[in-house]
């Protein structure tokens, strides 16, 4: 399958960017970056997961992009970006400046927004000074910052040693994935997805899933079964929205609550309930509110950000 395999039509169709650059990490690795919307908006940057692409973000490029500039990019190893044989926590910061640094203008503010390993990317930057010079804001999808194996609940098993064991072979499985079947798809549907999930978000994550190198999706799963990052989120210093799937087998809610617990700047923490691990997918219009939400209060000043508890 194409590594930029996805959906061709509807509102998971990734956007034609209005241009595409190249960012160059600190160790020589390159990042394909697309830049949507015009040049003098608001600038949001996303950061995706484990598995996906730039494409992942589709639904909130296309609403977004009218009246902000939208920076999406490719995390090494997946879509455009090649492989790189550095796979680690601090890699993804680096990759994250690189991005900063090729897109925004030396002390120019953005929200900053994380999904799934794209999250961890933002607690593994978040005492860069690069980092901190243009966040002004961080919205956390669907994330964790340590215990990633212990806690998933993909295996439907009791916790325990176990379950820990059998979920770190199955996530870290060097057996392709295949072309996507109905099977294909019902596994994926219930291992990263909400029981409601339509069928066409189902083929989008589906298709995105599918089109990773099974190389990269083994790589990346050792550094996650192994990451710590719990004194990186005690680092994050911009004003951060946990926002989190209430039926996440992937990253259960356990993860979200410990985050709004150890944020030095929470805004509060949103459940959605029947969601799973794919909020911008399965969620699409309550994440792009949420992310104009805090461009409005943290980068343009147009209006304070309201988050209810478990709203």
């Amino acid at each position: 399958m194409s590594r930029t395999a996805s959906v061709t039509t509807g509102p998971y169709a990734p956007p034609v960017p209005s241009r595409t650059l190249t960012a160059v990490s600190a160790d020589g690795a390159r990042l394909h970056v697309e830049v949507h919307g015009p040049d003098d908006a608001p600038p949001v940057v996303l950061s995706h997961g484990w598995t996906c692409s730039t494409a992942f973000w589709a639904a909130q490029i296309r609403e977004l992009a009218t009246d902000h500039r939208v920076i999406a990019y490719d995390q090494r190893g997946h879509g455009r970006s090649p492989a790189s044989p550095a796979c680690t926590a601090e890699a993804l910061a680096d990759d994250l400046e690189a991005v900063l640094a090729e897109t925004l203008a030396p002390g120019e503010k953005a929200v900053v927004v994380g999904h799934s390993m794209g999250g961890m990317t933002v607690m593994a930057a978040a005492g860069r000074p690069r980092f901190r010079e243009h966040a002004a804001a961080v919205l956390l999808c669907s994330t964790g910052s340590s215990r990633l194996v212990a806690e998933s609940r993909v295996v439907p098993l009791r916790a325990g040693r176990v379950r820990t064991w059998i979920t770190g072979r199955v996530l870290g499985s060097r057996a392709p994935l295949g072309p996507v079947t109905p099977v294909a798809k019902r596994v994926l549907k219930y291992a990263t997805m909400g029981a409601g999930s339509a069928p066409h978000r189902v083929e989008a994550c589906a298709r995105i899933v599918h089109a990773c190198p099974r190389g990269v999706r083994h790589a990346w799963s050792a550094v996650l079964a192994a990451l710590d990052l719990d004194h990186g989120v005690r680092q994050l210093q911009p004003s951060t929205a946990v926002l989190h799937g209430a039926s996440d087998r992937l990253t259960p809610p356990v993860h979200a609550r410990a985050l709004a617990a150890a944020l030095p700047n929470c805004l509060g923490l949103t459940e959605l309930p029947g969601i799973g691990h794919m909020t911008p997918i399965e969620a699409p219009e309550l994440v792009t509110g949420r992310i104009r939400e805090l461009v409005d209060t943290h980068v343009t000043g147009a209006g304070p950000v309201r988050i209810k508890e478990g709203a």
